[in-house]
């Protein structure tokens, strides 16, 4: 090859470089300045995944103007999970027992959604076998469906064997609550409001779902759970002891597709602006603002589930130790290191351990004299002064779990005394209005 041609070929190598460097740089550009337009499908508008969805959505705007986040009512799981599969939508809620299609990424479990199955207080049912023939209030679409006949399934039961009323959850209500179903299923977390203002009615019973490890076997998105003794109601106890139940985690999904960026950025406000997203949603809702506490990573659990999406993947491992301290060679420093300040470090513990039981006590006496108050309270002012000030308690303890001047333990604790307390309001609340 000639002098002259070898310039040619370097010349035409840089020139070439040279282009590409730009065209990466302006995409890198273009693709930073650009609005990302994102569909979630939430499902429907009472539900507590879209309340929880349009707080999210709320909150990642306010953060991230370059993301719109347009939020769908569905029919449940099974739309939701389609219309990602078919990129009609780049989000989704949906329960983990549905299965999910090639091209949906986890991005995070929201909380754990419970079965929860009941009937007429009058009714002689005990067994979910028991309702063999029975009108059940539910529609037959949606992932709440596809669960109740896994249950079903598993006694030896299927779709023939009962009779569905209602073509929406809101139809189904309607024919419990008028005695045109001998039951009715939902899956729901623990507290849900439609499940409440039934239980309110004083009128129906919930009904235990056992075997839930056995079911597990089959189906590995089902995890063993209780709805603990007055989780409903303390007086009278509804239910009146643990009843065991099956859960299954609720998820929030991203097409494979979508921008990295945006859902690393809507993953970074779900994990770490938990405050903010309880301040969006409405007041009265305490039970839902809790559910925010169990947001979390996935966790791997039997290789079936979708693959972490990888904007949400480069959130989580955002505080990954570097590639050197990863490796072998520097094992022994690492080690004889830790042998030197190990005692430090379970001191430091220990006082940690320390500090966050006195903060968890503070709250609770906090809570335990508003009780008292509440107890001697005789009008509705003083009522509401004393909610408004649980309700702030409330915020100031999730800010503290998430500044880990608090632990999980601890505010476990806390809820149910806070739980306790808002009930002692609402009936005293009752006491006060009959009394005028």
């Amino acid at each position: 090859m000639s002098k002259l041609d070898t310039h040619r070929v370097v010349r035409l190598v840089i020139v070439t470089a040279s282009l590409g460097f730009i065209s990466w740089l302006a995409f890198v550009l273009w693709q930073g300045s650009r609005t990302q337009h994102l569909t979630l499908a939430a499902g429907t508008s009472t539900g507590d995944s879209y309340i929880l969805s349009n707080a999210l959505r709320t909150v990642v705007e306010r953060h991230y103007p370059r993301i719109r986040i347009s939020l769908l009512e569905t029919g449940g799981s099974v739309e939701n999970l389609q219309m990602l599969e078919e990129g009609r939508a780049q989000l989704a809620t949906a329960q983990a027992d549905v299965t999910a299609g090639p091209r949906a990424a986890l991005v995070a479990v929201l909380y754990d959604d419970t079965f929860q199955l009941l009937v007429p207080a009058s009714s002689q049912v005990q067994k979910i076998v028991e309702l063999r023939g029975k009108r059940i209030a539910l529609a037959q679409t949606g992932g709440q469906f596809q669960s109740f006949l896994r249950v079903a399934e598993h006694y030896g039961l299927g779709q023939a064997d009962f009779q569905f009323v209602g073509r929406s959850d809101t139809d189904a209500d309607d024919a419990f609550s008028r005695g045109k179903a001998d039951a009715i299923f939902r899956v729901r977390a623990i507290g849900n409001p439609s499940i409440q203002r039934l239980v309110q009615s004083g009128q129906v019973r919930f009904v235990a779902i056992g075997q839930a490890p056995a079911m597990k076997i089959s189906h590995p998105a089902f995890l063993p759970a209780v709805i603990p003794e007055g989780a409903y109601s303390g007086n009278p106890s509804v239910p009146p002891q643990d009843l065991p139940t099956v859960a299954v985690h609720r998820t929030l999904l991203a097409r494979d597709t979508a921008d990295a960026a945006a859902i690393r950025a809507i993953t970074e406000v779900l994990i770490g602006r938990r405050q903010e997203i309880m301040q969006e949603i409405p007041a009265g809702m305490t039970e839902l603002r809790l559910l925010l506490v169990q947001t979390r990573r996935p966790e791997p659990q039997t290789g079936t589930e979708p693959l972490p999406h990888p904007g949400a993947l480069s959130f989580y491992n955002k505080d990954k130790p570097s590639f050197l301290l990863a490796h072998a060679d520097y094992a022994g420093l690492i080690l004889t290191v830790g042998i030197m300040i190990g005692s430090w470090i379970w001191e430091l513990n220990r006082w940690m351990q320390r500090k966050q039981k006195n903060t968890a006590d503070h709250y609770s006496n906090r809570v335990v004299g508003l009780m008292s108050a509440a107890q001697k309270a005789g009008s509705n002012p003083e009522l509401e002064a004393i909610w408004n000030e649980l309700l702030t308690i409330l915020t100031e303890v999730v800010h503290d779990l998430d500044s880990d001047k608090l632990s999980e333990e601890s505010f476990h604790s806390f809820r149910a005394i806070l739980q306790i307390a808002m009930e002692v309001v609402r009936d005293r609340r009752t006491i006060v209005d009959i009394a005028r």
